[in-house]
């Protein structure tokens, strides 16, 4: 079993580091969709991503051997964990064309609760009371934070509920891919499994990508796509690494701040550039939602931690009081 170092303060700046390139993320990808299809963002991530992974494990003499996908279990679940996540790439970036980039990111959300829960049916895992509380937690935030417009999107079906639903199908096809991925780091290493899933989307995505754009991209637009291929490598190696000093409990905490961020970064950006991003209004009950899922993604995340400190300090009192 992994055992983390213990840094646990080098642990946070890593997970926050996570945290705020993920929370700009959306906000990047929606300014690029005013100039760029779906598909083509989602290529030239993809390829630019398989070219930086594929260098530094060719320097380290670690690429992938395709010899193991003669196994039949690791090219079946290599095939689930690809397809989920690319259909989670563009689904996204599809559910952003209608939607803010505070609220796509608010709802994405529902991927780790998904994930869990795909734990709980898959590989049985227990679900701790916590948890629980911690995904009413975060059904009740998102409720409150489409107070507004609940109605609207239920029963006048429009674009942003095809957005809404389009960034659900991507939480759930991501939660896919990330049981999948948990099964496949028993033969292969994150970064080898991550290399043949962004050579896959290259393959998949290339063929579809509208290159005119590229012709009349301003500087603004041709920085926002740098910093959106270099967050996909970045944010992930940051998040990889933050595991090795800290538990996963605690970085997936902290990672559950994110919409946060996206809000912040969101308000900033439109007041910068205005003409280029306008930051949703948000009314008192929308912020209280978004703090309800922030909290309950965080207490879902520290639950198993809430268990085991309350099993240490069973133990410390029974050996205190046998001596």
């Amino acid at each position: 079993m992994h055992q983390t170092t213990g840094k646990s303060m080098l642990g946070l700046l890593l997970a926050l580091t996570t945290a705020i390139l993920w929370g700009i993320l959306p906000i990047a990808l929606k300014m690029l969709l005013d100039i760029m299809t779906a598909n083509t963002i989602t290529a030239i991530r993809f390829v630019s991503a398989a070219l930086i992974v594929g260098l530094w494990l060719a320097a380290r003499g670690k690429l992938p051997r395709l010899a193991l996908l003669r196994s039949r279990k690791i090219a079946w679940l290599l095939l689930i964990a690809v397809m989920g996540l690319l259909s989670n790439y563009i689904m996204y970036l599809s559910g952003l064309n209608f939607l803010t980039a505070e609220t796509g990111q608010v709802v994405i959300q529902l991927a780790p609760f998904l994930m869990m829960l795909g734990g709980v049916i898959i590989f049985k895992e227990r679900l701790l009371l916590w948890q629980k509380a911690g995904a009413l937690l975060l059904v009740a935030g998102l409720l409150l934070f489409f107070n507004e417009r609940l109605v609207a999107l239920i029963l006048q079906a429009g674009t942003e509920t095809l957005g809404v639903l389009l960034i659900i199908a991507a939480a759930v096809t991501w939660a896919g891919y990330a049981l999948a991925q948990k099964q496949l780091l028993v033969h292969l290493g994150s970064k080898q499994i991550m290399y043949l899933l962004y050579v896959a989307g290259s393959v998949a995505f290339l063929p579809l990508a509208d290159y005119r754009p590229f012709i009349d991209m301003s500087l603004l637009h041709w920085g926002l796509l740098i910093f959106c291929c270099l967050n996909t490598v970045v944010a992930y190696g940051a998040f990889a690494e933050a595991l090795h000093h800290w538990e996963a409990s605690k970085v997936s905490a902290v990672l559950a701040v994110t919409p946060l961020f996206t809000i912040l970064f969101a308000a900033l950006v439109a007041w910068w550039f205005p003409a280029y991003l306008t930051a949703q209004p948000l009314n008192l009950w929308s912020w209280l939602g978004a703090v309800f899922v922030v909290a309950g993604s965080a207490l879902t995340a520290l639950a198993p931690q809430f268990v085991q400190y309350r099993e240490a300090r069973r133990v410390r009192k029974l050996q205190r009081d046998v001596f």
